[in-house]
């Protein structure tokens, strides 16, 4: 392996960056490519780029279908969950969270509800939501939740979310309540986004308790992590 990729590897283990190995099998030829970039030996076409980057996106290693010459190994670091909001549910939907491997940030500036008594083993951040959003930099193996029902905490975090590539953004409330945060993120000029919104949060599983949301939600987002999942 070349020195500037091991190099390379070695420090995208300690970031978020996501990024792929690419051996050609007959020579051994290889080349690293992050986003739509590539270094190395090989020569990779537009095509080849593309349905690399798609087996980064759904963290698929494997032969590559379009040249099985080629073997992609994917390295990424967990997926994170960004909650807006220290409530019932997000006390719930928290663990099973980072039970199902996502790395998971709670935010709130009210410090009685964002209390390491209320989230143990939790990463918290009692930062204004513009504030935290900015710091964070959701990327695309990001999704973000907004549960509290308040425009002056939810309404930044969206803005925030919907001018990232955030793969999934959800917020609680009912049908009526999205409807009025339309409006208000429309003025805002986020008006051709706001259709990235799963609202009301969550599959449509019947629960009610917050721990029954929290199921939905969970289950939602996963969904919506592998949904593109053919090459």
């Amino acid at each position: 392996m070349r020195r500037d990729i091991l190099e390379r590897l070695a420090a995208a283990g300690s970031g978020r960056a996501a990024l792929a190995l690419v051996t050609r099998l007959s020579d051994g030829c290889q080349a690293l490519v992050e986003g739509d970039t590539s270094r190395g030996d090989l020569a990779l076409s537009a095509e080849l780029l593309a349905a690399i980057g798609h087996s980064v996106r759904v963290e698929r290693s494997g032969a590559l279908p379009h040249d099985e010459d080629l073997f992609v190994r994917v390295y990424a670091g967990p997926p994170r969950l960004l909650m807006v909001g220290a409530v019932h549910i997000a006390s719930a939907l928290a663990p099973m969270a980072a039970l199902a491997g996502f790395e998971v940030t709670v935010i709130d500036p009210r410090r009685a509800f964002g209390s390491a008594e209320r989230f143990p083993g939790v990463s918290l951040s009692n930062e204004w939501p513009e504030e935290a959003m900015a710091r964070l930099g959701p990327d695309a193996r990001t999704a973000v939740v907004t549960l509290t029902h308040d425009p002056k905490l939810d309404d930044p975090a969206l803005v925030a979310a919907l001018s990232s590539p955030a793969f999934y953004i959800g917020a609680l409330g009912s049908t009526r309540t999205h409807a009025k945060r339309v409006q208000r993120l429309s003025e805002h000029g986020l008006g051709d986004r706001v259709g990235r919104i799963h609202a009301p949060v969550g599959l449509a599983l019947g629960g009610r308790s917050p721990s029954e949301i929290a199921v939905a939600i969970l289950a939602q987002i996963v969904q919506e992590r592998y949904r593109d999942n053919s090459p």
